[in-house]
């Protein structure tokens, strides 16, 4: 929870970050030296007594769901993670429609995780497994507090918003780049559906559903945790693998053998529902979506990234696509 001081342009943030200053002031009996913004919602506050990351959510039932959760993971065992924080204030945190939780602040490591080298992308499986092994004795808690986790229509969804931003796509990319990425998308689904009784079989456990490199992280001491869990959902371990495996493909060259060598991925490898999941351009529909949803492709650096992930990488993900096709035949 490394806190960032971005340059704040628009006068709307720094009139918000003034008046959610002066309202933690009010509430805080603790003397407020610092409130810094890392992301939306997000924000490091420093007091004279204690260090705070506050996280805001749009009800109080994701708030308290997010406390038990978090208290229940630290209860069963798994302690690679931060606690919901209680600290004296004068009423419950609820700031202009959002409610406001006070989280634990973990110091970072100088040195921040990254998927750049097998020893990081080895431990962070391995504490993702860890997770899984926790949250499979306690999950049937939780069945109907969470959704369950519903891949195949998740990136359906994503699939027919891709294609709707067609017109607007094509000023991007290349017609026949984009038509192999709806081939490779459409042959992915149909495989799963296909196998669809692979995601469905239990036993569950609660999914954390985000394991980017960001939500990993190295606190001072060097001791990796496992954060922000927003997206947490019921379902079978292999999802969260399948979004692990996917982030971390681009960092080894789209190489099914080095994949393999993580064991808790390597073990699903003769599954054809995960070989066809695999398969699915998940991240090229996912940042596409996005950039088009929030307007940032004038943002070079964030437009360059997506370039490189589409098209820099198209031809080494079409060989690694091309080996999973030839392991189904």
């Amino acid at each position: 929870m490394k806190a960032i001081n971005p340059s704040m342009n628009r006068k709307g943030d720094d009139d918000y970050l003034d008046r959610l200053l002066s309202y933690f002031q009010s509430q805080f009996y603790e003397k407020i030296i610092q409130l810094v913004p890392i992301r939306k919602s997000v924000f490091f506050l420093k007091t004279d007594k204690n260090t705070y990351i506050i996280k805001g959510y749009h009800t109080n039932r994701r708030l308290r769901l997010q406390e038990a959760f978090t208290d229940t993971l630290r209860k069963e065992g798994f302690t690679k993670t931060y606690l919901f924080l209680t600290p004296a204030v004068k009423e419950e945190l609820f700031f202009e429609g959002t409610y406001f939780g006070c989280i634990e602040y973990i110091p970072p490591n100088k040195t921040g995780f990254s998927f750049h080298t097998q020893k990081n992308r080895q431990e962070g499986i391995e504490l993702l497994n860890q997770f899984h092994q926790i949250t499979a004795s306690f999950e049937v808690r939780y069945r109907r507090l969470l959704p369950k986790g519903q891949l195949i229509e998740k990136w359906t969804d994503r699939f027919y918003l891709f294609s709707n931003n067609l017109p607007f796509l094509k000023y991007f990319m290349n017609e026949p780049f984009i038509s192999e990425m709806l081939t490779w998308a459409n042959w992915s689904l149909e495989g799963m559906e296909k196998n669809r009784r692979f995601f469905l079989r239990e036993p569950f456990v609660i999914l954390h559903g985000d394991v980017a490199h960001h939500n990993f992280l190295r606190d001072k001491e060097g001791k990796l945790h496992l954060i922000d869990f927003d997206l947490i959902s019921i379902g079978i371990p292999s999802l969260d693998f399948l979004q692990y495996a996917n982030r971390i493909l681009p960092y080894i060259d789209w190489s099914f053998e080095r994949l393999s060598s993580l064991k808790q991925i390597r073990k699903y490898l003769h599954e054809e529902a995960f070989l066809y999941a695999l398969a699915y351009p998940a991240d090229i529909f996912r940042e596409w979506n996005r950039m088009i949803r929030e307007k940032s492709y004038h943002d070079h650096v964030k437009f360059k990234q997506v370039m490189d992930l589409s098209i820099g990488q198209f031809y080494t993900r079409k060989k690694f696509i091309d080996h999973i096709k030839n392991q189904l035949i």
